[in-house]
């Protein structure tokens, strides 16, 4: 079957027409597969393009490592009743006599309250002078007492009471109910009472972290773990800082999804189904299934094993490829994690930019006829 010459003309001028406007640069989210493609090792370009399958989600699968040095896990819990800087002690003295030194009488006693222990550790006794507290239980320190009244009064009888004071303290800040400085007393000698006594925290458990911070050391942990695992409920030490905060870690969704921004984790793990379904889910009108990519800086360690080579030194760029056609598809992008700083990106379908070439011809074919009606052409 022969076409008539007019018609050919036709057909030719339009796919002439089609070529030009696609060379143009029609809007787009992004790359296409293909040009992404182009830049693999295996075409002279610097990123190694993988196709996600069970051996690569289990490669891949790394969550962050947290936890407390060994110092922190085997410090034992301070005594409560050690005397330090900075507390408060309340002393109270009978004398047995009618005319005593502290006492108007036998029957009454004389209090001190608020005795401050000094920041080399002493506190002022009266007719008992100058006396080392610090290091002292309440009872050692009622024995040196009594023995230095006994010097100046007969059978003193003396009683030492340690009140919360800023001897011990640790400065609680972040997502707590309560921020501030707070002592350490029996009852909140470990990670998990300080934290119920500061009002417990005031963001979602699931994304909570704790760092403690002591001295030039620090260390940081899920929330979720340290009541899962008592023996991170480490005892606390004078000067300890504890900060509560949200996972800090993102990923950057692009292309063809419902939303492109940055995203924040909303759990331990994040799969790249579940990053999918945070912006959105895929553009039922432009995305591609089978073009579903996540790139990142690999660890040389990681990609070595991704890979099955040992000649890889330092950070590797990886772009992994997940295509959600297949029959396992689905269950390989809900196993595939997803890491900080990853980038997410879905290119369009084919029939997307072909779409939006017809588009722009046929607006420009109506706009040309448009214009010609006007001018009368």
């Amino acid at each position: 079957m022969k076409f008539p010459a007019s018609r050919r003309a036709k057909s030719v001028a339009l796919l002439a027409a089609v070529a030009i406007v696609a060379s143009c640069g029609l809007p787009r989210t992004g790359p296409t597969k293909r040009e992404i493609f182009a830049g693999s090792v295996q075409r002279q370009g610097d990123a190694f393009i993988v196709s996600v399958n069970d051996r690569v989600t289990r490669a891949t699968a790394v969550t962050p490592a947290l936890g407390f040095p060994d110092k922190f896990t085997k410090a034992g819990k301070l005594g409560s009743d050690i005397i330090r800087p900075g507390d408060t002690l309340s002393l109270t003295v009978w004398e047995n006599v009618e005319d005593g030194l502290l006492a108007s009488s036998a029957s009454s006693a004389t209090t001190l309250t608020e005795v401050q222990v000094d920041g080399a550790g002493f506190i002022f006794v009266p007719y008992a002078g100058r006396i080392r507290a610090a290091g002292n239980t309440p009872e050692a320190l009622r024995s040196i007492i009594t023995r230095k009244l006994e010097e100046q009064t007969p059978d003193p009888q003396v009683e030492v009471r340690r009140t919360a004071g800023d001897g011990s303290t640790v400065s609680l800040v972040g997502n707590v109910g309560a921020q501030g400085v707070f002592a350490i007393e029996r009852p909140t000698r470990t990670l998990t009472a300080m934290l119920a006594r500061a009002g417990g925290i005031s963001i979602d458990p699931e994304i909570a972290q704790v760092t403690l911070f002591r001295g030039g050391e620090k260390g940081q942990i899920w929330l979720q773990d340290l009541y899962e695992n008592p023996e991170l409920d480490i005892a606390l030490r004078s000067g300890d800082r504890i900060l509560v905060e949200g996972d800090t870690r993102t990923f950057t969704a692009l292309g063809a999804t419902g939303t492109q921004t940055r995203v924040g984790f909303e759990s331990k793990t994040v799969s790249a189904v579940e990053a999918i379904a945070q912006v959105g889910g895929l553009v039922p009108t432009a995305a591609d299934p089978t073009g579903v990519f996540i790139m990142r800086n690999e660890p040389a360690e990681i990609a070595n094993a991704v890979l099955g080579r040992t000649d890889l030194i330092g950070a590797q760029r990886m772009v992994y490829v997940l295509d959600l056609t297949k029959p396992n598809g689905l269950f390989l992008a809900r196993d595939f994690a997803v890491r900080d700083k990853d980038t997410l990106y879905v290119t369009e379908a084919p029939f997307t930019q072909w779409n939006k070439t017809i588009s722009s011809l046929t607006g420009s074919l109506t706009t040309a006829s448009s214009i010609g009606t006007l001018t009368g052409g």
